[in-house]
């Protein structure tokens, strides 16, 4: 995409840094699916302790480490709870039901405003030839929540109802990070609250590719075997693992800039009601029911003016900051945005 855009479509957009590739260029590697890899090795081992975990895998998408984590513990024909707009079950693609054999069932999309008792609620036990619930997910932060985080007095709770109930815990924490920067929550107290994680390195770090499943060692065994089944064995991989260790040094404080910077697009569009949510983190979620302007209309519109934004829905749009953005990047969003909305 030319630089000439100003481009708030995701997180995923961004470049390696100079300091990155430095990282990339010198990284030692070896044969990953051997267990080879001195990079990978390392990252794996870095991630897994940041979570207070035994072991860690790396993956080639985060797709790919959620539907790994289901399948450690969700057996075919059994069942699998999450929110209506989880990732899990809205942005891969069947993958639960296509590579698991998963049946999921959601509650109403609430983002980061999850009630434990609801869940609690929803759990069906073995018997009466109902499908048995066997794990509950939740999303860290909320994507299609726009970018709530769920507080841990509520992860808590669900680690209760999941102990209780006798199923396990996952979460999709593409975007941990960004909760672990808002509201100073250490990393390893999210991580002994969840069975298996996922956790994502080009989203907000920077790095190009990867993420990783996180869980006990057991887990982790039997997660190489499923990557290896889904195609995700990859060889010198310590090219791409040395760019996700250097973003873990270099990249999870300085979120902080990324949420100012959503703030200062929350503040410039909320005059015209269709701020969606409260922004915590690096997404702005705009609902334009009651805008003259529909999302598709607002991004061609944005587009004109050298913004690009994102499309999820017919009357829902995105704007998402990242280490891509500088602040006249933002300036010049904050020019255009408000003078659309305005003259529709």
């Amino acid at each position: 995409m030319p630089d000439l855009f100003v481009d708030l479509r995701s997180d995923t957009v961004t470049r390696p840094t100079a300091g990155m590739r430095e990282a990339m260029a010198a990284a030692e590697v070896g044969d990953d699916v051997y267990g080879e890899d001195p990079s990978v090795n390392a990252l794996e081992a870095e991630v897994a302790a940041l979570f207070g975990h035994e072991a860690a895998l790396f993956a080639p998408s985060g797709s790919m480490a959620n539907q790994i984590a289901l399948q450690l513990l969700v057996s075919p024909a059994e069942e699998l709870l999450c929110d209506a707009d989880a990732h899990v079950v809205t942005y891969e693609i069947g993958a639960a039901a296509a590579y698991g054999g998963i049946s999921s069932r959601t509650w109403p999309a609430v983002g980061a405003d999850i009630d434990p008792e609801v869940v609690a609620g929803m759990i069906r036990p073995d018997g009466y030839f109902a499908v048995p619930t066997r794990a509950i997910a939740v999303e860290q932060t909320h994507n299609r929540g726009g970018g709530g985080v769920i507080p841990l007095a509520t992860l808590r709770d669900l680690r209760g109802v999941a102990d209780e109930a006798g199923v396990a815990l996952h979460c999709d924490g593409a975007r941990i990070w960004h909760a672990h920067v808002a509201d100073q929550v250490p990393l390893i107290e999210y991580g002994r609250l969840f069975d298996t994680l996922s956790v994502c390195l080009s989203k907000g770090l920077g790095a190009p590719v990867g993420s990783l499943v996180v869980g006990s060692a057991e887990k982790i065994e039997r997660a190489r075997l499923i990557r290896k089944r889904m195609g995700g064995g990859m060889r010198q991989a310590g090219i791409l693992a040395a760019a996700g260790r250097y973003a873990l040094a270099q990249h999870i404080d300085r979120l902080a800039d990324d949420h100012a910077k959503a703030a200062r697009l929350a503040e410039a569009v909320a005059p015209f009601g269709v701020l969606a949510t409260t922004v915590r983190t690096n997404l702005v979620a705009l609902d334009l029911t009651k805008h003259t302007l529909d999302a598709r209309a607002l991004a061609a519109a944005a587009r004109a003016e050298g913004v690009l934004i994102s499309v999820l829905g017919p009357r829902t749009a995105r704007l998402v900051t990242h280490l891509g953005l500088s602040d006249a990047d933002i300036d010049r969003a904050l020019a255009a945005l408000p003078r659309i909305l305005a003259a529709a």
